[in-house]
Formats: C-alpha cells, sequence, structure tokens
C-alpha cells in the first residue's frame, strides 16, 4: 500500500511532464516552419500575415502595407483557411436573386 502511494504521484507527474514536452515540441515545429503567405496568430492575440522569415524574427503584415517585425517565439499558432460561409460558393449558384422560379425570403 506504501508503494501505491508513492508510484500514483509520480506517474501522475510523468503525464503531466510528458504532456508539457510535447506541447513544446509541437510549438517549435510550428516556429520553425513558418513561410511568407500563412497566416498565424500571435501571443498577443494579433492575426497576420507572415510576409518575410529570419533566423529570430518574423515580419507580419496585420493590414496591407503595415509591417511589425516579431520574435519567432511570438507566434502561437497558425489559423486555418477561410471556412466558407456562403451557400452560393458551395453550390456554384452566382445568381443573387436564386435559381429560376424560385423566390429569396425577404429579411
Amino acid at each position: 500500500m506504501d508503494i501505491l502511494i508513492l508510484l500514483l504521484p509520480l506517474a501522475l507527474l510523468f503525464f503531466i511532464m510528458s504532456r508539457g514536452r510535447k506541447q513544446q515540441r509541437a510549438l517549435a515545429e510550428l516556429q520553425s516552419s513558418l513561410a511568407p503567405g500563412q497566416r498565424v496568430i500571435t501571443t498577443a492575440g494579433l492575426h497576420a500575415t507572415v510576409v518575410e522569415v529570419s533566423d529570430t524574427t518574423v515580419v507580419l503584415e496585420p493590414a496591407p502595407g503595415l509591417r511589425t517585425t516579431w520574435a519567432r517565439q511570438a507566434v502561437a499558432r497558425t489559423v486555418p483557411d477561410a471556412v466558407v460561409t456562403d451557400a452560393s460558393t458551395l453550390t456554384g449558384d452566382t445568381d443573387p436573386d436564386g435559381p429560376e422560379g424560385t423566390e429569396r425570403p425577404q429579411r
């Protein structure tokens, strides 16, 4: 019983540490694979596009023509490609009035 009391906290500590190492490796891999054109979010919450990458810094463009330089470690994650929100792009319907013979609901 005494061994179980000792092993349980050690096992918990091992799992916590291994998860933290896995997250650190994933973040380091992300930061080393940055390339121009990627959309990213910094640790400060800035959403921007990567313009230029060097060994220790990255140049981000949060708005057209506005460029800022950040440490590579400030990049927290990449933003996935935009989700389609307009149903007409899914169906190929480019007519704003809808298909012939149907009425669009009034807003």
